[in-house]
């Protein structure tokens, strides 16, 4: 007779176990992340920003238990994934990369967000390294002497660009203002383009990321200058803008975004992810082959960068006058 009690006990035992069981499961399901997280980013694949993506992606996947798979949106600058996030469920799904250009985009085009308001701010990372070379066999030799030139004839020296109001461009024409001399903008598609056009003689010389990097180690491009705080590690020989009388220092800083309205615990679960992905030695080293480094800010400092640098962007547009008449203020 005892035999159905023990079972009715054991039965219920079970029943019990089960329920508790089932609670860590449902609360699971709540949790952040369930599903893979996409990172949009403004560049082609193969490039200095998609490249250490991809390494720090891999990294967050296995810190999120979840992949984190990196697209492509190229073109505009880079601006067409912080552009996407206005249309954007804000559940930490989908972030974006956002490029310097972003904080200019209410200048030169009209816009019906602000860049500043309408993201939610997860991450800053890195940063760019630019540097400004001329042919090997360019009789001008530094900075000052590129200056000099530029000074004893105006607009004949020309530069080339990856485009129009990029970062490169607006630096050009911010050394040119502050050095009182004037240059001859020349933009072009990419990099490829403009580098094939220096080293054909098309231009005199050519600011841009580190795709000249191997043409400056073959001896077919001669460094002035990079644009960094410091020299660059893998370039130490060729001196930083400050260096050669032009106060000013350019990295353009880029981070992570969420659509605007986030949770900021699944901003914080990120923030914390991508912190220790960016930490790791495969991301430094990664960072390290296109002579970038990185520019760490919180959530709440890369905020502040983005006011801070929207105003700053606006007083350098406005000051050269290349904003579009009609651009959103």
């Amino acid at each position: 007779m005892k035999q159905p009690n023990l079972t009715r006990r054991a039965l219920h035992a079970l029943l019990l176990a089960a329920g508790f069981a089932a609670a860590p499961a449902f609360a699971q399901s709540d949790a952040f992340p369930v599903r893979p997280i996409r990172v949009l980013i403004g560049f082609t694949a193969g490039g200095s920003t998609d490249v250490p993506f991809r390494v720090l992606a891999e990294n967050a996947s296995k810190i999120l238990g979840q992949p984190v798979i990196i697209e492509n949106k190229p073109g505009a600058g880079g601006v067409l994934p912080a552009q996407t996030m206005q249309a954007t469920a804000p559940d930490g799904y989908t972030l974006a990369q956002v490029p310097l250009p972003v904080f200019r985009l209410p200048y030169t085009t009209k816009l019906n967000w602000d860049p500043a308001n309408d993201l939610s701010y997860v991450i800053g990372l890195a940063g760019y390294s630019f540097g400004l070379v001329v042919p090997a066999d360019s009789p001008i030799k530094s900075m000052r002497e590129y200056l000099a030139y530029a000074k004893a004839n105006p607009g004949r020296l020309s530069y080339g660009t990856p485009g129009a109001l990029t970062t490169l461009h607006l630096t050009m024409e911010a050394i040119a203002i502050q050095a009182g001399v004037e240059f001859n903008h020349v933009p072009y598609k990419g990099n490829s383009e403009s580098l094939q056009a220096v080293l054909g003689g098309h231009v005199m010389s050519v600011a841009d990321t580190p795709g000249w990097g191997p043409y400056v180690d073959q001896g077919k491009l001669r460094l002035l200058s990079t644009w960094g705080e410091q020299r660059s590690k893998k370039y130490p020989n060729a001196p930083t803008l400050k260096e050669s009388g032009i106060d000013m220092v350019q990295a353009s800083p880029f981070g992570l975004v969420l659509p605007k309205g986030a949770n900021p615990k699944v901003v914080a679960i990120l923030h914390d992810a991508f912190k220790k992905a960016m930490e790791m030695p495969n991301y430094q080293e990664s960072l390290a082959k296109f002579d970038m480094e990185t520019f760490y800010m919180d959530s709440a400092s890369y905020k502040q960068y983005a006011v801070r640098t929207m105003k700053t962007e606006k007083a350098v547009i406005d000051k050269l006058g290349l904003g579009t008449a009609g651009a959103a203020k």
